[in-house]
């Protein structure tokens, strides 16, 4: 699959609450995942998709969204950047809250190799 395909096929996949399918479908064994800031208790950087698996279950886990949006992908050569929004409450504390982030996707040999979220940290 071409960038555009691997970056289409990750917004599907999330507009359609798959984000663990689409972790084991379109990432590479050794993908690189990085935070903005870290998640508590965690790394900002976590390394191979057992890992990023373990990462978006702890999200899952640890949130209720209320509402989500995805946008793109906006692809150029071996990338592609994808925004999400969430209304969500952390369950440990109750607080809700609204999110703004964008993700920067790599691809190699059809892959997505690396992510790397942006997004206010506060501070």
């Amino acid at each position: 699959m071409s960038t555009h395909e691997i970056g289409t096929a990750l917004v599907d996949f999330c507009r359609q609450g798959k984000n663990h399918e689409a972790i084991s479908t379109l990432y590479s064994a050794d993908v690189v995942s990085v935070e903005a800031g870290a998640p508590p208790g965690q790394d900002r950087e976590t390394v191979g998709l057992e890992a990023t698996m373990a990462k978006g279950q702890w999200w899952a886990d640890n949130h209720i969204v209320h509402d989500s949006s995805v946008g793109g992908p906006y692809p150029k050569d071996d990338q592609f950047i994808v925004t999400f929004h969430f209304d969500v409450t952390f369950k440990p504390s109750g607080l809700r809250f609204t999110m703004e982030e964008a993700a920067l996707y790599t691809v190699t040999a059809g892959k997505i190799t690396r992510e790397e979220f942006f997004y206010t940290t506060g501070g």
